[in-house]
C-alpha cells in the first residue's frame, strides 16, 4: 500500500435509531472531538453556523506522538439523512503550498448513512490524501517503511473511528 494510492479506512455500525436522530449526531461537528482520542474540539470558520456544503471549520488535535496541530476542514457533502462528508485542507501550508481545494486534500472523511433492518447502518470513513500531509512527510523520512507507516496510522484512525460510531450508537439509542 502506498500514500499515492489513496489509502483508507472504514468502519460501520448498526443503529437501533431513526436516520434523522442519527443524521443529527454526524453533522454535529463538535460530536467527534467529544468522542475521538485525537480530535480535542472544533470551532466554525468564516461566520459559518451550520453544515453546509462549502461552509468551513478548524479542528484542534492532539497525539502522543505527533504532539497538538490544527486544521481546516471544508464540508463537501451534506446530504441530510445519507451523507456527511468534509475534507480537510493544508491552508497553512504546513506540508508544502497552502491548500484549499478539497481535491487536494490531506484526508477526506465521510458518514454515510445506510437503512438496515431495525434502523440504520452508519459507516465512517477516511481516504487519506492526495495531499501532503504529516504522514507523507514521516514516509519521506522512511521511505522502505512505507507500507508499514501507512497501515499504523490506519489502524489508529480506525481505533478512533471505532469509538466515535460506539458514542453515536449510544447517544442515538438512549
Amino acid at each position: 500500500m502506498r500514500y499515492a494510492d489513496g489509502p483508507a479506512a472504514r468502519c460501520e455500525i448498526r443503529i437501533a435509531a431513526a436516520a434523522p436522530r442519527i443524521w443529527e449526531l454526524v453533522s454535529d461537528i463538535g460530536l467527534p472531538a467529544r468522542l475521538s482520542p485525537e480530535l480535542q474540539r472544533v470551532e466554525w470558520l468564516d461566520g459559518a453556523t451550520a453544515p453546509a456544503v462549502g461552509a468551513r471549520f478548524a479542528g484542534h488535535n492532539r497525539h502522543p506522538k505527533i504532539g497538538e496541530w490544527r486544521t481546516v476542514s471544508q464540508i463537501v457533502t451534506a446530504d441530510a439523512g445519507h451523507e456527511f462528508g468534509w475534507a480537510v485542507l493544508d491552508t497553512a501550508g504546513r506540508f508544502g503550498a497552502p491548500v484549499t481545494d478539497p481535491a487536494h486534500a490531506l484526508a477526506t472523511w465521510r458518514f454515510t448513512l445506510d437503512s438496515a433492518p431495525e434502523g440504520v447502518r452508519l459507516r465512517h470513513s477516511v481516504r487519506i490524501g492526495p495531499g501532503a500531509s504529516g504522514l507523507s512527510a514521516v514516509i519521506a523520512r522512511m521511505p522502505d517503511r512505507e507500507e508499514q507507516l501507512i497501515e499504523a496510522r490506519l489502524a489508529e484512525l480506525r481505533t478512533g473511528m471505532t469509538a466515535t460510531l460506539e458514542g453515536i450508537k449510544a447517544l442515538a439509542e438512549a
